[in-house]
């Protein structure tokens, strides 16, 4: 796969100037475009992604200040050093607070430009990793899957020699397994280590903006855009994608997926060329995509490229001998050493069916940490599904018969207005609430004709 080096614009309006830096800077390894004048430097930053401009100060019609303002504008992340021949303390001043990286006079030394442009490259990339790390957790290790049982060691096995590829990984496990804690270990333990893992849900992002997100988008490319924006396969250079819930991604975008994986390249929304990428692909569903392709719902292709590799993640029903390692690390989780299970409780967690698996577990140990004011948590302390094991043991259905549909329809209902009216109208907050994909969310609002006019988005 290729490797994004630094794209560099030069900007000068003395052709002998352009030429010195664009053969210097070429020789350096880097990507070079030039532009004669402002104007033309500023058709190209609306056409293109520069991760550096160097621009003249002094050019007819747009200077290098004016060229500066504009850059901020359309593509704020882009670094800018200005060089002029007419140095003043002044316009230095003023070139550093509209937001210049460095100020250089003109004559220079080669050896000065190849340093403050490997400075400036530096401290870009050391910008983007601190706005990734604001949004993530370092990486974790296998050490943050917990289990002993055999199903475990086999999955332990698989993440490890997976992790050795740089092929594509599709995991497949049911919804609160920790398929996104395997795809971290398996990043953890890869060669990427040291760069960063980037991850989406696909079910969680609304179909129009998924694309945008994923490829990043050029000022103007739609109502509010307002300026350029980086999309994740940039940020994931070198390093990992993770794509949760790929079963929800829309046929159009399933295409286009195909396209980045086939070609190494991708184009931001509204750009006009491709950017080439180094990015390992995990993606993760909980459900059957070879079902999905038969009913034209996922490509055959894309599902063959993200499948070079699987690992299939056990449900916790399957490792009940797990259960209670999975207690006493939750339990130190939200209680330190303050609180212990019976054995009997410890029993009665093991032989419940935990359909929301690990994540269903971890909810049920906080709540009941939460609510119970003695060190031991006996049975009587554990929430009234666990005690009764099932609740469809106490329905009743009524001599007269029933309209079984209705009756889910109306629940149904029932639950969608709560949920919205616990997240005050946030619709995607609902979703989650109720564990649905925002897309499925849609479809039952408009089924039910919900009022859409007091939520909000």
């Amino acid at each position: 796969m290729k490797k994004i080096k630094g794209n560099i614009l030069v900007v000068d309006d003395e052709k002998s100037m352009r030429e010195i830096l664009e053969i210097f800077l070429k020789n350096e390894g880097y990507g070079v475009s030039i532009a004669e004048n402002g104007e033309k430097a500023i058709e190209a930053i609306k056409k293109d992604i520069f991760d550096l401009i160097i621009t003249d100060m002094k050019m007819p019609k747009v200077g290098g200040l004016e060229l500066l303002k504009n850059v901020k504008q359309i593509a704020p992340d882009t670094v800018v050093v200005i060089i002029t021949a007419f140095g003043t303390t002044d316009s230095a001043v003023e070139a550093m607070k509209l937001g210049a990286y460095d100020y250089i006079q003109k004559p220079f030394e080669l050896d000065n430009i190849r340093l403050v442009v490997k400075n400036a490259l530096e401290k870009q990339k050391l910008q983007k990793d601190v706005s990734l790390l604001k949004q993530q957790l370092k990486p974790p290790s296998m050490e943050n899957i917990i289990g002993k049982s055999p199903s475990m060691q086999t999955l332990f096995s698989v993440i490890s020699k997976t992790a050795e590829s740089n092929a594509s990984v599709l995991i497949i496990g049911e919804s609160g397994t920790g398929k996104e804690l395997v795809a971290k270990a398996i990043h953890s333990l890869s060669p990427r280590k040291d760069n960063h893992i980037v991850a989406i849900n696909c079910a969680a992002i609304p179909e129009g903006l998924l694309e945008s997100e994923l490829f990043g988008y050029m000022k103007g490319a739609f109502t509010g855009a307002a300026s350029s924006k980086q999309g994740l396969f940039e940020l994931a250079n070198e390093g990992t994608l993770f794509l949760d819930e790929i079963g929800e991604m829309p046929m159009s975008l399933q295409a286009k997926l195909l396209r980045v994986i086939e070609g190494d390249a991708f184009r931001r929304v509204g750009g006009i060329s491709d950017l080439n990428v180094d990015v390992r692909i995990i993606s993760a569903t909980n459900k059957n995509l070879q079902e999905m392709i038969e009913q034209k719902l996922f490509r055959e292709d894309l599902y063959f490229r993200l499948n070079v590799l699987s690992v299939k993640i056990p449900p916790l029903r399957e490792r009940r001998d797990d259960i209670p390692l999975l207690v006493d690390n939750f339990l130190k989780k939200f209680a330190g050493d303050k609180k212990l299970f019976s054995k009997e409780a410890i029993e009665l967690l093991k032989n419940y069916q935990w359909k929301g698996n690990v994540r269903e577990l971890e909810n049920i140990i906080e709540r009941t940490v939460l609510l119970c004011d003695s060190e031991v948590i006996n049975v009587e302390h554990l929430p009234d599904e666990i005690r009764s094991g099932s609740k469809a043991e106490k329905v009743v259905v009524p001599t007269g018969g029933m309209d079984i549909d209705k009756l889910m329809e109306d629940t149904e209902k029932a639950y969608i207005l709560k949920a919205l009216e616990r997240t005050n109208g946030v619709k995607t907050e609902a979703a989650k609430l109720l564990n649905l994909t925002f897309r499925s969310f849609r479809h039952k609002l408009k089924k039910y004709g919900i009022d859409k006019k007091i939520i909000t988005d």
